[in-house]
């Protein structure tokens, strides 16, 4: 992205804040429904088109025609909510146009084929009620009615929106002038999510010198991410028990398990000794494609045998 587009961006989203918190102030005394769940990281449309018109009343057409597509050189980006309940989709405007349209339903529903009457203002909306909202270049809804009609949708893992053709007509502040609109998107199959594993070794060692355990195992991935490793080691040995925790990093990538080493310092002052102590371990990494954090864990008593290098 050029450092001009990045720019634009960051001003379109701004003015959109600066109309959302006007609007939102403007509605406080209304009774607000429930969000839905967080949204997955942007999605830059591939292939699709948004477009709308609106009647000569209409307050955000202003009686004009819009159209906007990938081809022409605008960019569309779509976000879904993980619970699939929610489709975000935002323009920026090869001409310096922004517009962001929400279609969502009620609350505990997934978006799915069919009609949704009934609409109010997302994310406003009550629970009972799908919600919708076309806004944009400084201009936005108090109060919104509307409906709209999903055709087809697709979801991948974590809210990826693979497909969404739908239609949508809404009327500001009670109004008979409506904008009516629709939206295409196309995108390539989803990646999978990020897959981890860990495991821990059956034999360590225990430090006669620093009293200091060392423990390790193996991680495994589908994607070529950094593992944050973390965990705890327990033992209990002539009835006092020892504790201590560990933290490492290790480059992992899908074609074979990556080893991993950490050293746990005893907690207090007794020193880990030989024999049978507990390993916690927690691995995690950020999925490259979703954004989101995946973690696996694995616990494993682990003999530790006599080492009398330093650790």
């Amino acid at each position: 992205m050029s450092r001009s587009t990045a720019v634009s961006r960051r001003g379109s989203n701004l003015a959109r804040l600066t109309t959302v918190l006007a609007l939102t102030l403007a509605c406080a005394g209304a009774t607000t429904g429930l969000l839905s769940a967080p949204a997955a990281q942007a999605q830059t449309v591939s292939a699709g088109s948004l477009s709308f018109s609106g009647d000569a009343g209409d307050y955000i057409s202003g009686g004009q025609s819009y159209a906007y597509d990938p081809a022409s050189g605008d960019s569309l980006d779509v976000y879904g909510s993980t619970d699939h309940n929610h489709v975000s989709v935002n323009v920026n405007g090869a001409n310096g146009d922004w517009w962001y349209l929400d279609l969502a339903a009620p609350a505990g529903q997934e978006l799915a084929p069919g009609d949704y009457t009934g609409a109010t203002r997302y994310p406003f909306n009550s629970a009972s009620e799908p919600g919708l909202s076309l806004d944009g270049n400084g201009r936005g809804c108090n109060t919104l009615t509307g409906e709209f009609s999903v055709s087809d949708v697709t979801f991948g893992p974590n809210g990826y929106v693979q497909k969404l053709d739908a239609t949508y007509e809404q009327h500001c502040e009670g109004g008979t002038a409506a904008l009516r609109g629709e939206v295409h998107i196309d995108n390539p199959a989803p990646p999978a999510a990020l897959d981890l594993g860990v495991s821990v070794d059956l034999k360590g060692t225990a430090s006669t010198l620093n009293g200091k355990a060392t423990i390790g195992g193996t991680v495994s991935c589908t994607a070529p991410v950094k593992v944050n490793l973390s965990g705890q080691v327990t033992q209990v040995a002539k009835k006092v028990l020892i504790k201590g925790s560990y933290a490492t990093t290790v480059a992992c990538a899908p074609d074979a398990p990556a080893a991993w080493t950490a050293t746990a310092d005893p907690t207090g002052t007794t020193p880990f000794q030989k024999g049978d102590v507990e390993v916690d371990a927690q691995a995690t990494a950020t999925d490259p494609n979703y954004g989101g954090i995946v973690t696996a864990t694995q616990t494993a008593v682990v003999s530790l045998a006599k080492d009398s290098s330093v650790g």
